[in-house]
């Protein structure tokens, strides 16, 4: 375990940058009607650019932090979203009106370049910083505390978007906020421990030294490893056919999926399910997106101490399965309806962080960026499909039998999907290379890697 508190500051500044990038993206989602006043633009237009440019970033991300560490490129890409919040905003006091459109979206637009770095990171992280018992809890705070930036966008944009002078000042607040965390990420956030936090990260630590050559045997199908001139396309060509990779990854694209679609259509759920006041339906938003959150901090640490990978990912996908379907029977009552979108998030929402730490030990020693890099991508994309397509299925209703009620066709998609995705994660069976290191091997106090014989990882036996 790293000694002190720095492991749990570097998690704090990412979860924070990430909070900061997701509040900017989804800022004006909550007001629609002051935008639409203030510039003649739809809304959504700004967040398609959003999500657009964040794909793009999302090719060249893994290179930089291949090439230039931890510390440079967060602490870069924490300056770059400060300054597009201070072309979004405009200088404080020095004029009451917004900047003009183009000056907006070019500012949004270096935020979206920005928070691939804080979205694609946090399994290096918790590699980098935290001890084999904390990496999945690590990786799920910082996945998934976007999701506290989102929720905030609609509480705060609600409070402060009803005039373009508030709307001012909610960007201005936004500002000082991320020049704030920019700053302090100067000064505190750190490239690495004196000490390496686990026996897998000191062995990869050597290899480098070392110029690949290990004192020490390993696999003969251990995953070739990236150099540091590779592409994106060739590094995410040689996962894809590593052993293991596509069931987490089919794992984490629907975890990611179902809740983009769950939120994409939530107001209209719940206004089904008898919410009528707006406030209500904000707050319930906001319980989405926290139990997201709190579900993968509490799934996130029983997996750090069973690391039951394959069996809890069965379970949530399960559950999600039983939500999703309890939301799309709209003759349900509202409690009903809000426990189902609640139980979505607690569930769904896990499966992202504990599937790209499984993808990273089914991967050892590859490039833990670069592994969340794919995964976030493949997620988007197909979220980006996805919630068009189920916005058509929507129109169509079909009955159930023996009740008085009927499924939309966007539910038993998703039903359809969980099912499938299940089904074949069920066949998961590869070896946890990242434990079994670390199993069969410990640190002494000199900073030296004792051998011991390695034993067969938890998740290994069970998937056989």
């Amino acid at each position: 375990q790293v000694p002190g508190k720095q492991r749990w500051v570097q998690l704090a500044f990412l979860a924070l940058l990430a909070l900061l990038s997701d509040l900017v993206c989804f800022s004006v989602a909550a007001t629609p009607g002051t935008w639409t006043k203030v510039f003649g633009q739809d809304p959504a237009s700004l967040i398609d650019i959003f999500l657009f440019t964040n794909v793009f970033a999302c090719f060249i991300e893994p290179f930089v932090i291949r090439n230039f560490g931890l510390r440079r490129p967060i602490v870069g890409a924490a300056m770059l979203m400060a300054v597009g919040c201070w072309l979004r905003s405009g200088i404080p006091g020095l004029d009451d009106n917004l900047p003009g459109y183009t000056t907006v979206v070019i500012g949004t637009m270096l935020v979206a370049v920005a928070q691939p770095f804080f979205q694609c990171t946090p399994p290096l992280l918790s590699a980098t910083w935290f001890a084999p018992d904390e990496r999945a809890l690590s990786t799920a705070v910082a996945i998934n505390f976007n999701q506290v930036g989102i929720a905030t966008a609609f509480l705060a944009g609600g409070a402060f978007g009803g005039s373009e002078a508030g709307l001012k000042d909610y960007f201005v607040i936004i500002t000082i906020a991320s020049t704030v965390v920019a700053a302090a990420s100067l000064l505190f956030f750190q490239e690495k421990p004196p000490t390496p936090p686990s026996a897998s990260e000191l062995e990869k630590l050597l290899e480098k030294e070392a110029g690949g050559a290990l004192k020490q045997e390993t696999m003969a199908d251990e995953p070739k490893k990236q150099g540091l001139g590779d592409t994106f396309l060739e590094e995410a060509k040689r996962l894809l056919a590593t052993p293991g990779f596509i069931p987490p990854l089919l794992a984490f694209v629907t975890s990611i999926a179902v809740t983009n679609v769950v939120g994409a259509f939530m107001d209209l759920k719940l206004q089904r399910a008898g919410f009528s006041d707006q406030m209500e339906v904000d707050l319930a938003g906001a319980g989405f997106e926290v139990a997201i959150v709190i579900g993968g901090i509490l799934l996130g640490g029983l997996v750090d101490r069973n690391k039951q990978y394959k069996s809890v990912t069965l379970w949530c996908l399960a559950a999600t399965l039983v939500g999703v379907l309890a939301l799309g029977m709209e003759s349900l009552p509202r409690s009903f309806a809000l426990v189902a979108l609640l139980a979505i998030g607690s569930f769904a929402g896990p499966v992202q962080p504990i599937n790209a730490e499984l993808a990273v030990e089914v991967t050892y020693p590859c490039d833990e960026n670069a592994i969340e890099a794919v995964q976030q991508l493949c997620g988007n994309l197909v979220s980006a499909l996805l919630v068009p397509i189920c916005e058509w299925a929507a129109d169509n209703k079909v009955t159930i039998p023996g009740m008085d009620g009927y499924l939309r066709g966007d539910t038993i998609l998703l039903l359809v999907i969980l099912i499938a995705v299940a089904i074949y994660f069920s066949t998961f069976s590869a070896p946890l290379r990242r434990t079994e290191v670390d199993q069969g091997n410990c640190i002494t106090a000199d900073g030296e890697m004792a051998l011991r014989p390695r034993t067969e990882s938890k998740d290994s036996k069970d998937s056989k």
